[in-house]
């Protein structure tokens, strides 16, 4: 099927930047929306940044301003760029994509998951 593999998360000060990226492989016949959602502990998961496959975005009101979400089609990989981290910002992070995979069918796929911790 799909794997997402999720790299680049880890601990950061408060103000401070950190990229996590996010590559899909397996029976991908066409990536549509890929994005990113967070959960906090004791908190739902909610949505980050998400851009879907003509390059539309939109983002949480939180993070607006200093989050960037950028795709690599070819590679099929996303990308999550947060700068000005703030402690309110950790969270496991996770990405999701929705698939069409070879056989046709339509699927969403998450990660594992990547913990980024924002403390001084």
């Amino acid at each position: 099927q799909v794997q997402l593999v999720e790299s680049g998360g880890g601990l950061v000060q408060p103000g401070g930047s950190l990229r996590v990226s996010c590559a899909a492989s397996g029976s991908i016949r066409i990536i549509y929306g890929m994005g990113w959602y967070r959960q906090a502990p004791g908190k739902q998961r909610e949505l980050v940044a998400r851009e879907n496959s003509v390059g539309g975005t939109n983002y949480a009101d939180s993070v607006k301003g200093r989050f960037t979400i950028s795709r690599d089609n070819a590679k099929n990989t996303v990308y999550l760029q947060m700068n000005s981290l703030e402690p309110e910002d950790t969270a496991v992070y996770y990405c999701y994509a929705q698939v069409r995979v070879v056989g046709g069918s339509l699927h969403d796929y998450w990660g594992q998951g990547t913990q980024v911790t924002v403390s001084s």
